[in-house]
């Protein structure tokens, strides 16, 4: 098989990019956010329980801690020890709880309880930064103010030649110039759903991804001769 090289023009990213799009939207047609939520709020809440914790045990804690707390002033009228019980197999569960009950607060006293569609009054809440508020805008309110940029997008942009940086902002700002708008939240999610199910940090399955010829990390992988 031929391999690819690291793509390094603009030209050469520009068309690594198209063809990493079509490949992602053949073999994941149905990604979407895989954090359970019924509305803005939920979603945001969720998010934040997020961090280092898999979309999995998230959703496994959210149903207890929306039936107790169904909406903002709820929430922030919580006490901090009932909802760490909750929280507490997400991990960092004293951080997380802290965080939410300061998030609803700050919607009660800034927002009347709704969560803003807004990337500047998001990132001021307890608990929340880029990452998050990209999820929240994208998935609740369908606007595509940037890129969500995890673990597995931060990865497998480098892997594939699409960033040469580890910061995630910087990161963002070159998957942003590559695609086109329309098209960032459902970017990240195909990213992710890659990361998820063949692009593994340790073990990527190189021999059944259909990027291998145009991954240079393909070349050293044992098993991209499969593909």
């Amino acid at each position: 098989m031929t391999r690819s090289k690291r793509p390094r023009s603009k030209a050469e990213k520009a068309a690594q990019a198209r063809a990493v799009w079509d490949a992602l939207t053949v073999l994941y047609p149905e990604a979407h956010c895989e954090l359970a939520h019924r509305n803005a709020y939920e979603l945001l809440a969720a998010t934040i329980l997020s961090a280092q914790c898999t979309d999995r045990r998230v959703n496994m804690v959210t149903p207890a801690l929306f039936t107790a707390y169904p909406d903002a002033a709820a929430l922030a009228a919580a006490r901090q020890e009932d909802v760490e019980a909750i929280v507490q197999s997400t991990g960092f569960f004293r951080s997380k709880a802290k965080n939410l009950i300061g998030m609803a607060g700050a919607l009660v006293d800034r927002h009347g309880g709704q969560v803003p569609a807004d990337m500047d009054a998001l990132t001021p809440l307890p608990g929340v930064g880029r990452k998050t508020a990209n999820v929240v805008l994208g998935n609740a309110f369908g606007l595509n103010v940037g890129v969500v940029v995890d673990t597995h997008v931060a990865r497998i942009a480098k892997r594939l030649g699409l960033t040469r940086h580890d910061d995630p902002v910087k990161i963002e700002r070159d998957l942003m110039a590559l695609f086109p708008r329309d098209d960032w939240t459902l970017l990240s999610h195909r990213f992710i759903w890659h990361g998820r199910r063949l692009c593994d940090a340790r073990k990527p399955r190189c021999g059944d991804c259909p990027l291998a010829a145009r991954c240079p990390l393909a070349a050293r992988c044992p098993s991209a001769e499969r593909a």
